[in-house]
This record gives structure tokens, C-alpha cells and sequence, in this order.
């Protein structure tokens, strides 16, 4: 249209220059009259397209960009610029956070659990309070607003909740303990030391090649989920007992055999998911067991369930394990510089707090033909599988029982993922997350290593970790470590 109103312009200036050339001369100038001027009328300036709204969002992953295509499907006169900077190495936030306040900067952000609470504490997100009664109309887990909550003010909200759960091998179970009934098998696996004696069971029914859990970090997550405090209290740190079991716990597991020591997130680790683990000797290794949230199910632990020769898909069941806890998510937030505050508003309202869309993510909708249609430009593999765990209950109670008969359900040998998250997403707490997390933590885990690795003792290893959260946190009071800590 704006093409149309230059083209249109240019033919009245021709037009006006053209008369202008017919008119008289200087040497015949018409006598002047005297008359008066008449009164301009009042005409409506041509209407002119200023073309689509423009809202820029960055995330570390595709996974938003689903949504923000189905967005653009809603709003037609939106276009969202959808820019993805991948976390390695800090990569994502320190680019976010030296585009704010310059003109590159983004609308809208997206904020992995390891660093929200940091964002959410700062003063670089804006205010969306504004937004609460739809979390009162969705119900949205009590956790998810929690953890985007400081002080009273809202400033991130997810699509997702992600409680934690316990899956594990029918096969194995039936082999090593009499019985794959997850109700039989939870029962075995109630607490730590029922977990424990059963984790010696499947030790030793194998011939040394059998392991309860791939690392005896997957209980890191598990063991911190459940401390009373978290890690900062009034500017100091907090020694919770939690921490020092957790020690003792993973110390425990390596000594014993009780976990293969294949790192969590290394090939190895997948490769306990399809029966293809081996040793340095090229001996099997099986593992029995994983502790994995919500989206470990459709995005872990289902696309490492196959290899060119093995699928252990529908030898799989869940229960709740020895420990509730929750693990990962995505929130999303708005710059409090954003050129285009109302609009990412209402972006992240329809991400994290829009029930139609919370229900297309979770059951399947936005397939790449789906998307596609809305964006022909849309990447091949960009999609959303179902089975998502969504934030909200009143959709999560709409749709669970549309997973009774589902590829997942299938997947778990007929359980119903959806129903058992539904029982646990209530009680996930999320006021232990704080913005120091993440770094108190990598430092915590990279001084254990050592000290499972017999580099060090458990009493040089808290100096290790200390040592770490002091150069990070230097104002931050750190108290005598307590004596129970060095036994």
C-alpha cells in the first residue's frame, strides 16, 4: 500500500509541475486581485501501511520458536524476529546482557531454570503483575509463579512445570527384583535406604555389569530439591544437612558399584538407554535406572532409547522414586528496556498463560505442516511432539486422560505419564531457588568430583568449594563449616 501512495503522490507532483509550466509567464503576470483567501477544506491524509508490528525474541533453543510462528498465526500483523544463541559456555546470557540498553537489545527473553532466579532478582525484567489473574484462571502451579516471582513482583513466567520422576527397566526389575509393578517397585525405592538396599540387588544380580543408575549425580537434583533453606539466607550461606547426605550418598554409590560413573550428559550416560553402554574392556553395561523431570521423558530419554541394533522402548515404567523434587523449565520475561513493552506482554501471555496454546503444545497440534501453513519458511524440523508438561492445571486436568492410549503410554508399558506428573507438579517447591544457584553449585560439583575420584579427601574438598563461592560471592558471609560435615 505504501508503494501505491508514492506511485500516487508522484503522479499529482507531475501533474502539478505540468500546469505549472502552462501558466504565465514572469513578463505576463496577471494583475493582482484583491480577493479573499479561500478557506482550505479539511481532507483525510491518505491512510499509509507502516507495515507489521516488529517484537524481537531470543532463546537458547528452537523450542519457543514454535510458538512464537503460532503467535504470528493469531496476529498476522506481528512479525516476530526469532534470534538463537546457544548456552555454551555463557554464550546466551552474556550476549543478552550486553545487548540490554543498546538498540539490538530483544523484547522478550528466554530464562532456563539454572539462571532465572539471577534475571528475576535483578532489575532488568519488567514488572508483569498485570498478568497474575491469568495464572489464578489456569491455576498455574504454585512452583512456576514462585520462581518467577521476587519480592512480590512477577517477572517471568513458564510454560512448563517439571516435577521429577523415577524411570526405570520392567525387564531388569522383574530379573533382579520379582517384579516390574511400579506400585511394588516404589515401594522398594520409597526412601534413601530402602533405594539403597535395592540399588545392591541389582548390583548383584548381574555379574558385575549391572548398575542401579548410570552417576550418582542424577540424585543431585533429588537431594537439594528437599533441603529446608536454601543455599543464601540473609547475605550468608547456608550449610543444610541435605548437602553433606548427598556426599556421603554419591561417595557411597561409587564405592560400592552401585552407578556406572558415566557422566551425566555424556555419551556414555545416553548410551545406558539403549543397552549399548560398554566398558573399556567392551563389556556391557546395563543400567537399571534414571531420574529424569517431565521433559526427560519426550526429549531424553524416549530419542536415546534406540540404536541401529537395539529398542528398549516399552520396557519402561515411572513412579515417584525415594525423593519428590522438580528439575529444569523455561520461563520467559520482557526487557525493561523493550522498544515494544505491550506487545511482548502480551506474547508472553499467550507462551505461558493462553489455555488454547498451552493445550496445542502439550497434545500435539503445532506439527510442521501446522506451523508451515502459518510460515512457509518454517524449517523442516521445526515442530512440538506432544507430552510436554504444561504449567497450568485446569489444562493439564482437560487433557491428561487423552494420554491413556498414547505413544507415550505405550512407550511405559500403558502408564499414563501425564496422570502421574498431575499428582506430583502440586508439590513441588519452588522457594528454594535463588539467583546464586547455578554458580554455588557447578562449584560444589566440580569439587566432588574430585573427591570421588580419590583426588582429594572430603575434608579438602569443602575448602575446594568454599574457596570457589568466595571468589564468586565475595561479599557473601560464609559461616564455620559444621563439624558433622568432616566425618
Amino acid at each position: 500500500m505504501l508503494r501505491k501512495f508514492y506511485i500516487v503522490l508522484s503522479l499529482v507532483l507531475i501533474a502539478s509541475f505540468a500546469l505549472a509550466a502552462c501558466g504565465p509567464t514572469a513578463t505576463e503576470a496577471p494583475v493582482a486581485e484583491e480577493t479573499e483567501a479561500p478557506v482550505a477544506e479539511e481532507t483525510e491524509a491518505p491512510a499509509v501501511d507502516a507495515g507489521p508490528k516488529v517484537l524481537n525474541v531470543w532463546s537458547f533453543t528452537n523450542e519457543i520458536r514454535t510458538m512464537a510462528i503460532a503467535y504470528e498465526g493469531k496476529n498476522p500483523d506481528v512479525d516476530v524476529i526469532y534470534t538463537m544463541i546457544p548456552m555454551t559456555d555463557g554464550e546466551y546470557q552474556t550476549k543478552v546482557k550486553a545487548a540490554v540498553g543498546t538498540a539490538d537489545a530483544p523484547d522478550v527473553v528466554a530464562l532456563e531454570a539454572a539462571f532465572v532466579k539471577e534475571w528475576v532478582e535483578s532489575d532488568l525484567l519488567m514488572d508483569l503483575n498485570e498478568l497474575l489473574p491469568y495464572t489464578e484462571e489456569l491455576q498455574t502451579y504454585p512452583a512456576v509463579v514462585e520462581v518467577g516471582t521476587n519480592d512480590g513482583v512477577s517477572k517471568a513466567f513458564s510454560y512448563q512445570a517439571t516435577p521429577g520422576a523415577y524411570f526405570y527397566r520392567r525387564s531388569i526389575a522383574t530379573e533382579c527384583l520379582g517384579t516390574d509393578d511400579p506400585a511394588e517397585v516404589q515401594a522398594m525405592v520409597a526412601d534413601i535406604d530402602k533405594f539403597v538396599e535395592t540399588a545392591a540387588k541389582i548390583h548383584d544380580c548381574g555379574t558385575g555389569d549391572y548398575f542401579a543408575v548410570g552417576t550418582a549425580g542424577a540424585m543431585f537434583n533429588p537431594f537439594l530439591a528437599n533441603r529446608a533453606q536454601p543455599w543464601i539466607v540473609d547475605d550468608t550461606l547456608v550449610f543444610d544437612p541435605m548437602v553433606n547426605e548427598y556426599v556421603d550418598f554419591a561417595k557411597m554409590m561409587r564405592e560400592n558399584g552401585y552407578e556406572s560413573q558415566a557422566g551425566q550428559w555424556s555419551e556414555g550416560w545416553f548410551a545406558g538407554m539403549n543397552d549399548t553402554l560398554v566398558d573399556a574392556n567392551g563389556t556391557p553395561k546395563k543400567i537399571f535406572s534414571y531420574f529424569l523431570p517431565t521433559w526427560g521423558l519426550p526429549y531424553v530419554l524416549i530419542p536415546n532409547s534406540t540404536s541401529d541394533n537395539t529398542d528398549t522402548g516399552g520396557d519402561w515404567a515411572m513412579i515417584n522414586g525415594p525423593l519428590a523434587y522438580q528439575w529444569g523449565g523455561t520461563w520467559v520475561g520482557v526487557l525493561d528496556t523493550a522498544p515494544n513493552a505491550e506487545l511482548a506482554k502480551d506474547f508472553v501471555r499467550f507462551v505461558a498463560l493462553d489455555e488454547e496454546n498451552l493445550t496445542n503444545w502439550a497434545t500435539g497440534v503445532y506439527t510442521n505442516d501446522y506451523l508451515k501453513a502459518i510460515d512457509p519458511e518454517t524449517p523442516d524440523d521445526q515442530q512440538q511432539p506432544s507430552g510436554d508438561f504444561v504449567s497450568s492445571q485446569v489444562v493439564v486436568e482437560k487433557i491428561a486422560s487423552s494420554f491413556d492410549d498414547s505413544d507415550l503410554a505405550k512407550w511405559l508399558g500403558g502408564q499414563n505419564s501425564y496422570t502421574a506428573f498431575a499428582k506430583a507438579a502440586p508439590s513441588v517447591n519452588g522457594k528454594l531457588m535463588t539467583g546464586s544457584d547455578d554458580a554455588i553449585q557447578r562449584a560444589l560439583q566440580s569439587a566432588l568430583e574430585q573427591y570421588l575420584n580419590d583426588e582429594v579427601t572430603k575434608e579438602e574438598m569443602w575448602p575446594i568449594w568454599l574457596d570457589s563461592v568466595r571468589n564468586e560471592f565475595p561479599d557473601l558471609v560464609i559461616p564455620e563449616l559444621p563439624a558433622d560435615f568432616m566425618e
